[in-house]
């Protein structure tokens, strides 16, 4: 149903330990400027910001890889569906793809190619900036270079501050559908969520944006945690015609919120006001197990 909670497993799925992300203590250098950058949770290192996208018969997952120290970069790996399914964590090794001594987050593979070419998205500040690849290795071209400005939001809007992509584009008849953060100058240190729709074949045209936020952390347990205030997004589905998304509220409970999609999408294109409904209780047929 988009909500129950059949299964958690006990340990990770995916843990990144590679010679990119040590701690400052075991990667120290005086050649190394550090970035003074404390993550979501007050971490200092890790995977962050996981966004999953299945293509044919691939799991790809793309994540901040923050070393704690010298750099916050994009990084990705991969593993087999039925690998996937199986729990069975065969991951590949992890790749860098965004160019060190860069502050990058938020950048989201479209789930299907466009055009015979993987699609990645970067940045949608001040443009909606796609870059194309015949590979995922990025064995040819190193390192993607993005352009991210997050001072160039629309003037005069909620969205001033635009931080970046959510979860993955969502394909639909009517476009590729794009939910992201932003932060309004005139109500700062909030999170807010935001809709976009961008064309099929060519997601660097906008078709629609939403005129105000579709979600506003404005529920006490999106104001209790380690970051007051924020909700923010990195996955989304479509089921039975209806959109699910899944926030972060303070970085501490995990929450979800749905529409009708159909409805959803004429509102965007035609008034600019789509609605999402917050989801009270999230069930789970999850079993307490008894102390041994």
């Amino acid at each position: 149903d988009g909500l129950t909670i059949k299964e958690k497993l006990e340990y990770p799925a995916y843990f990144q330990n590679n010679e990119f992300q040590k701690t400052p203590q075991n990667n120290y250098s005086l050649e190394i400027i550090p970035i003074l950058y404390n993550s979501g949770g007050g971490s200092w290192g890790g995977c962050e910001d996981p966004r999953l996208t299945v293509i044919e018969d691939t799991v790809y997952l793309t994540y901040t890889a923050f070393d704690g120290w010298s750099s916050l970069r994009m990084a990705m790996t991969s593993i087999k569906l039925k690998d996937f399914l199986k729990k069975k964590w065969d991951w590949t090794k992890p790749i860098l793809f965004s160019p060190s001594g860069e502050i990058n987050k938020n950048w989201v593979l479209f789930p299907e190619k466009i055009n015979g070419q993987y699609a990645i998205l970067h940045s949608i500040c001040p443009d909606i900036l796609v870059d194309y690849f015949d590979n995922l290795d990025f064995k040819d071209t190193k390192y993607l270079k993005s352009r991210f400005e997050n001072t160039k939001g629309r003037k005069k809007s909620w969205d001033d501050l635009t931080r970046g992509a959510g979860p993955p584009p969502i394909k639909t008849k009517k476009g590729w559908l794009l939910i992201y953060h932003a932060m309004d100058s005139h109500d700062p240190n909030r999170y807010k969520i935001g809709a976009m729709l961008l064309d099929l074949k060519d997601p660097s045209k906008i078709i629609a944006r939403c005129k105000k936020p579709i979600l506003e952390p404005d529920e006490h347990y999106e104001n209790s945690g380690w970051k007051p205030g924020v909700a923010y997004c990195c996955g989304a589905i479509i089921k039975e015609n209806k959109l699910f998304i899944y926030y972060g509220g303070a970085d501490t409970v995990c929450c979800s919120a749905s529409a009708s999609l159909d409805k959803f999408l004429n509102d965007l294109i035609k008034t600019g006001s789509p609605k999402l409904k917050k989801t009270k209780n999230i069930k789970s047929k999850i079993k307490s197990k008894k102390k041994q």
